[in-house]
């Protein structure tokens, strides 16, 4: 570091305060009496508090992954493979910014942003160059995607097709998840009522032909970064949750059946005790609804499976290896809250791709976890805990209480819909913003602990190819004119045939237009013209 020799900065010493991020009030010291066994319960039994498998990671390790993905599909291909090689057992998928919203390389809005922070994925040919080498029918593979994610999920089973393995054999996950997109993220495409008949369009669809994939993970991760306590992100995810649950019951979707495979994704933020809480109440708060709002029966669709990342806005540039301890310490709480699925964030990615040295070390941070540390020997070791069964109580309080408030506003749909969401969390996200700039909430190396003049610096620097958008340019121009092009306006044809009605599946004709080498642009612009596009509320 720069500055070295400098004096600390002479800032307060920051105080413990005796409440949790969530709002929370956390004792001085809790008693027995804080205790009520029957919401616990026994690990793998209903309501789930300790977990949904009795054998915990005994019976199967969560499934380590590092997100990942940038420039062309080659360079992407080669990172999958070295993390693969270090130890990673899944893939988790980055895509470029063009990808998520739907637009080809071409587009010029496209350009700039060509494998910036993600791969670049405009047709088939790219996902053939992404999965080169890899065996799908052995791989679990998550992508995080949700404007286009259906077409990417049809890109997934096409290339399968082409490496003739079995559907019913492709293992992993897609998020798909597009109503945190309106109020957090902000890839969204279409309006809200024909994306959420995209989506249940995928999962109907996957749940017949590839029903050990997740074709939906409901995501609190971006709520969380955007602003919302744990408590908020819990609540916000669940109310999405329902949501999807009632519009695949209004289409004939059968409960029972598609509720195994609907998963969730979260962030893990620093807290440690308010992240473990608020996996344990969610748990248990999904299993009843399940039960007793729609009548499921089966204990495997009462599960409440989800994965996790570990990093995300927690993580600072200034004094960057500080990253290494908070990404472990947030992994230590998406353990001991019972996840299925851990990417790590690597220590620099707050302000770089990551890069390889970087990103193993990610990885080795699950492995030294799960295999050093025996936290994970024993289901819920940390079950029984006077404090921890106080804090997952008030957790669920205040879940429901936000869940409430979602209800009496008409609904997650029209809230939505009118801004209420959005407005809330920009409310939150500015708490919090206040808070870090006074010092209330205490960043080591940001805003405490920090030296005078202090300068980022890491050993590596990832520097992004800067051919990456010629070369992504040329390789999308090579796919025009070397496809059919009868057989592109034939597939698209029926795609927009397809989405003028109301009752038919869409997924069968983007696959289609996916084996037709049709692009992602070209596919989103025949739905765009069925469907129109999605417009902020005015009162944002």
């Amino acid at each position: 570091m720069s500055g070295g020799t400098e004096p600390a900065v002479p800032d307060m010493e920051p105080q413990l305060r005796p409440v949790s991020p969530s709002g929370i009030e956390v004792p001085t010291s809790v008693g027995p009496e804080a205790v009520q066994p029957a919401s616990i319960g026994a690990a793998g039994e209903y309501p789930f508090t300790r977990g949904i498998f009795p054998d915990g990671y005994q019976g199967r390790l969560w499934t380590i992954r590092q997100y990942s993905g940038f420039g062309t599909a080659e360079e992407s291909n080669e990172r999958y493979k070295f993390l693969l090689e270090k130890g990673q057992t899944g893939l988790s998928v980055a895509l470029d910014l063009p990808t998520q919203c739907g637009l080809d390389p071409v587009h010029p809005m496209a350009r700039p942003e060509i494998g910036k922070v993600g791969v670049s994925l405009s047709n088939l040919s790219e996902a053939e160059i992404l999965f080169k080498g890899l065996d799908l029918s052995k791989i679990s593979t998550s992508f995080t995607i949700n404007g286009t994610a259906a077409i990417v999920y049809a890109m997934y089973l096409a290339v399968a097709d082409k490496q003739n393995v079995p559907r019913s054999k492709l293992t992993g996950t897609i998020q798909n998840d597009i109503l945190k997109e309106y109020v957090a993220r902000g890839t969204w495409i279409f309006p809200v009522r024909p994306s959420m008949r995209l989506i249940a369009d995928s999962i109907l669809y996957s749940n017949d032909v590839s029903p050990r994939f997740n074709p939906i993970s409901i995501a609190g991760a971006h709520v969380r970064d955007a602003g919302a306590t744990a408590a908020e992100e819990m609540a916000y995810t669940l109310a999405n949750g329902l949501a999807y649950v009632d519009e695949l019951r209004s289409r004939g979707g059968d409960v029972e059946k598609f509720a195994k495979r609907l998963s969730f994704f979260f962030y893990v933020h620093m807290d440690f005790f308010d992240e473990i809480a608020k996996f344990r109440a969610g748990r248990r708060l999904w299993a009843r609804l399940m039960k007793e709002r729609y009548g499921v029966q089966d204990p495997k669709a009462q599960h409440f499976r989800f994965g996790v990342v570990c990093g995300g806005s927690s993580l600072v540039a200034p004094q960057p290896y500080n990253n290494v301890v908070r990404v472990a310490v947030e992994t230590m709480a998406a353990v001991l809250g019972g996840a299925q699925s851990i990417f790590t964030c690597a220590f620099d990615e707050a302000f770089q791709i990551p890069t390889e040295s970087s990103a193993e070390l990610a990885v080795r941070t699950q492995q030294i976890i799960a295999f050093e540390s025996g936290i994970g020997r024993t289901v819920d070791p940390l079950g029984g805990s006077y404090f921890l069964e106080q804090h997952t109580d008030r957790m669920e309080q205040q879940i429901t209480q936000v869940m409430g408030e979602i209800d009496a506003y008409g609904g997650v749909i029209r809230a939505i819909e009118d801004g209420w969401i959005q407005l809330r969390l920009a409310e939150r996200g500015l708490e919090r913003k206040l808070d870090t700039d006074s010092g209330r909430n205490v960043i080591v190396g940001q805003n405490h602990f920090k030296k005078v003049d202090e300068e980022i610096k890491v050993g590596e620097v990832f520097t992004l190819d800067p051919t990456v958008a010629q070369r992504a340019l040329e390789k999308y121009q090579r796919v025009l004119d070397t496809r059919r092009q009868s057989e592109v306006d034939r597939s698209l044809a029926r795609l927009s045939a397809a989405a003028a009605k109301d009752n038919e599946n869409i997924m069968p004709y983007l696959v289609e237009c996916c084996h037709a080498y049709a692009t992602v642009g070209e596919m989103v612009t025949r739905l765009k013209e069925q469907w129109g596009e999605f417009k902020e509320p005015v009162n944002l």
